[in-house]
């Protein structure tokens, strides 16, 4: 929006932008994009996710010139990805492929392959290390080197390319529905408007880029009140996918002719929701439903959220907002809703002004009124 209020608006926005570049660099000190990609993972996998760019990079640099903003360095990755040409698509990815670096299950003990805790924060004490304030980069090299050599992961033999999807072994029992294949072309939220009602792929594509704290509040409403589901995290992976496109100059598509173009980072959720199922003997068997939720990076309660969301949306449900596919999916984007709100702070002198307007002649028709009413009572 181009608001230029009064004379000499636009003087007083260049000052406004020095003064935003005198706050970040006033300590004297500044930011190197290399150590906010290095010491930044979380807030890195955030932004990527939102903005649906995966690029370290370009995320880390965006969160500098954002002052650590997540909706900022949203907005920017989203207005530099807007100006980027799609001259390829990616082959379907298979994710049973994924080299995992963290696994586990909430529903069984014991799964094939077993539970790789990898890195989480989930069995940390939560207390403030303050000896991080005197931490180096020497030091850190150095605790780095010692962890590669007793940690003995090059004498780790699991395969950890191709480690089985604990849900296969319920399909396998019937105990969940198996999955069928829909090889149907998906929906790209990005090329056309959201339309209602929408399709799994869509609601999936708004489900990963939503604002992470928006879609982890409305998966927490959902697990406490509207619906009052509670699932069980079947299996949570997280880990490295490798992405080919085909070769441009072969029509065929042959899957032999491929490139190989780099991996990313996601994380991945089968969640299991309990169900009453009325049988046609009139009794009542438990069946599990399913709820999937994917996203960039590192981001586990984002995406046991999407999990949560995407089940509510599939079943349906007029009682719940979180059930209401417009309610949720309207409502979820960070740089749609920062703006949105935001744009209060814009002038808008016009439309209030006039509002005025309308107070005052009412007052003064209400005051005219009384004292028309005061003077036949007392003439």
């Amino acid at each position: 929006m181009g608001y230029v209020a009064v004379k000499g608006g636009t003087l007083a926005i260049e000052e406004s932008i020095k003064r935003l570049k005198y706050e970040r660099l006033k300590k004297g000190v500044v930011l190197d994009c290399q150590r906010i990609e290095a010491g930044m993972r979380c807030l890195i996998d955030q932004v990527m996710s939102e903005s649906s760019l995966y690029d370290e990079i370009l995320a880390a640099l965006a969160i500098k010139q954002a002052e650590g903003s997540p909706e900022e360095a949203v907005f920017l990755m989203r207005a530099y990805r807007s100006t980027l040409p799609r001259k390829h698509y990616s082959r379907t990815i298979e994710s049973e492929a994924m080299l995992v670096e963290r696994r586990i299950s909430a529903s069984f003990k014991d799964i094939p392959g077993g539970q790789i805790l990898g890195s989480a924060n989930d069995y940390t004490h939560r207390l403030i290390d303050f000896n991080l304030n005197e931490e180096t980069d020497q030091e850190a090299s150095s605790w780095v080197r010692e962890y590669a050599e007793e940690s003995g992961v090059d004498n780790d033999k699991t395969d950890l390319a191709n480690l089985p999807k604990v849900l296969d072994y319920l399909r396998e029992e019937g105990l969940i529905p198996a999955c069928e294949n829909d090889d149907s072309e998906p929906d790209d939220v990005t090329k056309a408007s959201l339309q209602f009602p929408t399709s799994r792929s869509e609601r999936l594509q708004i489900l990963t880029r939503g604002q992470t704290g928006a879609v982890t509040s409305l998966g927490y409403v959902a697990l406490r009140s509207y619906g009052a589901l509670h699932p069980t995290v079947g299996e949570l992976r997280i880990g490295n996918l490798s992405i080919y496109v085909d070769n441009p100059f072969n029509e065929r598509n042959e899957d032999e002719d491929t490139y190989y173009i780099g991996e990313i980072k996601v994380t991945e959720v089968e969640t299991l929701f309990p169900e009453d199922v009325q049988k046609l003997n009139g009794q009542k068997e438990i069946e599990f439903s399913l709820g999937y939720g994917i996203c960039y990076g590192q981001n586990e309660t984002k995406a046991i959220a999407i999990s949560i969301l995407d089940h509510c949306l599939e079943t349906g449900n007029a009682e719940y907002p979180t059930h209401n596919e417009e309610f949720v999916l309207m409502h979820i984007d960070s740089v749609e809703a920062t703006g949105f709100i935001s744009h209060l702070k814009l002038p808008h002198y016009v439309t209030f002004q006039s509002k005025l307007d309308s107070v005052r002649k009412s007052r003064n028709g209400r005051e005219c009124k009384n004292m028309k009413n005061n003077e036949e009572l007392n003439p």
